[in-house]
C-alpha cells in the first residue's frame, strides 16, 4: 500500500470512529459515568468498537457502532434525525461539558463560575499553554502573523504542528 493511501485510510477510519464516538456510552446510558473516579471519556475505546476482538476495526464494526449512536438519536424511531433531534443530542452533550467545566473551575464550590473564577483557568491552565503555544516566538505578545498561523493550524496548536513538521 502506497504511503499516501496509508494515510488516507488512517484519515478515514479516524473520521469513522470519531463520527461514531459516543456509540458504546449512547448504548449504555448518557456516557457521563465515572471510571476510576475521573470522567469517562465519550469516545469508545478501540476493544469497544473491535467487536469481534481481533484487533482490527473493519467498516462494518464501524458502521455498527454509527447505526447504535443514530438510532439512539431518533427519537420517533423514523428511520430519519430532524433538526430538533439532533439538537437534543448536541444539548445533552453541551449540558456535560458545562458540568465538567464548572466541576473543574468553581474553587468556591458554589456550583457556578464567576469571571475571577474563570480567569484563574486561562491564566494557569489551558489558557496560559494555548497562549504560550500561539506565541510562537516566545515574546510574551501575540502578533498577527501568529494569530493567523492559530487560525490557519485550528485552535493554537501551531507551534505544535509546526514542531512535527506540518506546514
Amino acid at each position: 500500500m502506497t504511503r499516501f493511501s496509508t494515510m488516507t485510510t488512517r484519515m478515514v477510519l479516524t473520521g469513522l470512529v470519531i463520527a461514531t464516538g459516543f456509540a458504546a456510552q449512547a448504548s449504555s446510558g448518557d456516557g457521563a459515568g465515572k471510571a476510576g473516579g475521573k470522567m469517562r471519556h465519550e469516545r469508545p475505546s478501540f476493544s469497544m468498537l473491535d467487536a469481534d476482538g481481533n484487533g482490527e476495526l473493519t467498516r462494518a464494526e464501524l458502521e455498527a457502532h454509527a447505526r447504535v449512536r443514530f438510532d439512539e438519536q431518533d427519537a420517533n424511531k423514523d428511520g430519519k434525525l430532524s433538526a430538533e433531534e439532533m439538537a437534543q443530542g448536541d444539548q445533552k452533550r453541551a449540558e456535560r461539558r458545562a458540568g465538567k467545566m464548572i466541576e473543574r473551575h468553581d474553587t468556591d464550590g458554589d456550583g457556578m463560575v464567576s469571571f475571577e473564577e474563570m480567569s484563574k483557568a486561562g491564566k494557569e491552565g489551558r489558557g496560559a499553554k494555548m497562549f504560550e503555544r500561539i506565541d510562537a516566538d516566545g515574546n510574551g505578545t501575540v502578533s498577527e502573523e501568529e494569530f493567523a498561523q492559530m487560525k490557519d493550524h485550528g485552535r493554537g496548536h501551531g507551534k505544535r504542528m509546526h514542531k512535527r513538521g506540518d506546514n
